[in-house]
């Protein structure tokens, strides 16, 4: 007997929240970059669930590295009639056949501790790999391209700066090699840019910062994962630092729901950021997490905070999303944790 989504509620949330704005996907393509992490998976989920709903005949080609791992991890993603998967690396794929109406490039290498020949391969995977997909969208002839960009693009948020609104000017820092992801984001948008003006191609861009939801990795560096990855395990959970910087966790299903419509809605060359503006305590964010158990499980913060140091903070100001695009953050924290929770033990469950 066929599994009922577990997701179902999600995504109903996000068709919902998206009425109106699928029908210019009606009988067109969609190519898709990045189509099998985190949020990749959050897009064809979404995609799926819209085309069957609304009977849009729309199709989706997802570039992938390793199509049968992607078969594996999500059978029913990959195995849609409505998705082709497309084998190929972001920097040199060959270009699938006919036109497509729309792209979303969401691929990137974000390893959490390069080695120095890996930063090289990340920058030229975050700029070449742009660049391919932005001569693919022009080859195709899409007429609308999102870039998947990032909060890091702003480099360190100031201590007098509660939110980073998209005006701001800051930067990573150009003389610190581990700033590489930011610049190469950076880039990515400039990149993005320069096609817009160039080509009749409509460039949108999304700078996106944390989340929490299904499918997000428990065993990279995101510490909400790895916070939720010691709950599912019995505790207790363990805060590497001293678990004062501030963050901020938008849910999945509003991710999603916010990449849609800025893709379909958002004025072109004028970025979004992407995000709760909620902040809160990496220490108070693990309490949050081990209270979602039952019974709540321990914290173990390895260091003790310096007296004096200036806080560290990574939270946007999502005003222009919210005036511009009536976004919303639809969920609490503590329910988005609690639905992370519940996905992985159903998941964990099904596979028994």
């Amino acid at each position: 007997m066929k599994m009922a989504n577990p997701l179902a509620i999600d995504l109903d949330h996000i068709l919902k929240h998206t009425s109106g704005l699928w029908e210019e996907l009606k009988g067109k393509r969609v190519f898709i970059t990045g189509g099998t992490g985190f949020f990749g998976c959050w897009l064809l989920e979404s995609f799926i669930w819209a085309n069957d709903r609304l009977g849009l005949g729309a199709q989706v080609v997802v570039l992938t590295r390793d199509a049968e791992r992607f078969r594996l991890k999500a059978p029913h993603l990959a195995g849609h009639p409505a998705v082709q998967l497309h084998s190929g690396e972001v920097r040199s794929f060959s270009f699938p056949q006919g036109k497509f109406s729309h792209i979303i490039h969401a691929a990137a290498e974000a390893t959490a501790k390069p080695t120095h020949e890996q930063y090289l391969q990340m920058l030229d995977i975050l700029i070449q790999g742009t660049r391919h997909t932005l001569e693919f969208g022009q080859s195709c002839e899409a007429g609308k391209f999102l870039v998947i960009s990032s909060g890091a693009i702003y480099g360190r948020q100031p201590e007098d700066l509660s939110h980073l609104p998209e005006n701001y000017s800051g930067a990573p820092d150009s003389v610190d090699y581990r700033a590489v992801y930011g610049e190469g984001k950076r880039v990515a948008e400039l990149l993005g840019i320069i096609y817009s003006k160039t080509y009749p191609m409509q460039t949108k861009i999304a700078r996106c910062f944390a989340f929490v939801g299904p499918y997000l990795p428990l065993n990279v560096h995101f510490a909400v994962g790895n916070f939720i990855r010691d709950g599912l395990e019995g505790g207790p959970i363990r805060v590497n630092g001293d678990g004062t910087p501030w963050r901020s966790y938008l849910y999945a299903a509003d991710l999603a729901l916010w990449l849609w419509t800025i893709l379909f809605r958002g004025e072109p060359c004028r970025p979004y950021n992407v995000g709760s503006a909620e902040a809160i305590r990496i220490a108070d964010l693990a309490q949050e997490v081990a209270r979602s158990f039952h019974p709540p499980v321990g914290i173990q913060i390895s260091q003790a905070p310096v007296p004096g140091r200036p806080e560290e903070r990574y939270v946007p100001d999502v005003r222009r999303a919210e005036t511009e695009l009536n976004l919303r953050c639809s969920f609490s924290l503590q329910e988005s944790i609690f639905r992370t929770i519940h996905w992985y033990q159903e998941i964990s469950r099904a596979r028994k």
